[in-house]
């Protein structure tokens, strides 16, 4: 993996590396996460914050997303979106901090643009 002039990977070779790792069908499922957030908001920054795979609008953190053995995760890095989203989210296994969906089947592209939707109207009134 190339190295930035600090010697460390950059967080798009980080993402990159990470994804490449990962079994089918997550990969997939992350890369379709991935490819909607890009579409959706391209003017997002890919980043790593909190350890995931994220984007990152106006500094602040957007997005997050990440695959586990038995489930994929969406983290809307804030802490009172799900919260906001209750009847979107209501067919999902929801915490504070994001939300689980099974592996192969990514959230609707509608429902991942009312969360960047709901995450850039907080990070607007700070």
């Amino acid at each position: 993996m190339p190295a930035t002039s600090q010697g460390k990977p950059s967080d798009i070779e980080r993402i990159e590396a990470y994804l490449a790792e990962l079994p089918e069908p997550s990969r997939q499922t992350l890369l379709a996460i991935r490819a909607t957030i890009k579409e959706l908001e391209p003017d997002a920054v890919e980043a790593i914050s909190y350890s995931v795979p994220a984007f990152k609008y106006a500094g602040k953190p957007l997005a997050g997303y990440a695959a586990y053995q038995a489930h994929c995760s969406y983290f809307p890095m804030s802490g009172t979106i799900t919260g906001q989203l209750a009847a979107e989210l209501k067919n999902y296994e929801t915490s504070k901090g994001g939300f689980k969906f099974p592996i192969g089947r990514p959230p609707s592209k509608a429902l991942i643009a009312k969360l960047l939707t709901a995450r850039k109207a907080e990070i607007g009134s700070k």
